[in-house]
């Protein structure tokens, strides 16, 4: 049986991880069988984040693209409403005013790369 995975490169999502334990939210930049590569946030300080990003201090969140080793990965989620509780995005661009993929969008480092 082949099933497709509902997770693709752009889709904003949820990481939970252990060992240490951690919750990200970011955008996904890809995935494979040894991990996933996040742009995003700690969650930890969420409430924090929102403030910072409405304020106009956006540049003073923590915010970075990594690779997490799947075995790390303890939860994979869709950032979707559920059970009438907004989608973490809905929460952003509700409190910030900014388009969280814009926000999660890759560093312009990345974008301007030279080939060597």
């Amino acid at each position: 049986m082949n099933l497709s995975m509902p997770f693709r490169p752009g889709d904003l999502v949820v990481v939970v991880l252990h060992s240490p334990r951690e919750r990200l939210w970011g955008r996904i930049l890809g995935l494979e069988a040894a991990g996933i590569a996040v742009r995003g946030v700690d969650l930890s300080p969420w409430s924090e984040v929102l403030s910072l990003v409405r304020t106009g201090q956006a540049d003073q969140v923590a915010l970075g693209t990594r690779f997490l080793p799947m075995h790390r990965v303890e939860t994979l989620y869709l950032d979707e409403a559920s059970s009438g509780a907004p989608s973490l995005a809905e929460t952003f661009l509700d409190r910030t005013g900014q388009d969280p993929h814009t926000f999660l969008a890759d560093p312009p480092s990345s974008r301007h790369r030279r080939n060597p």
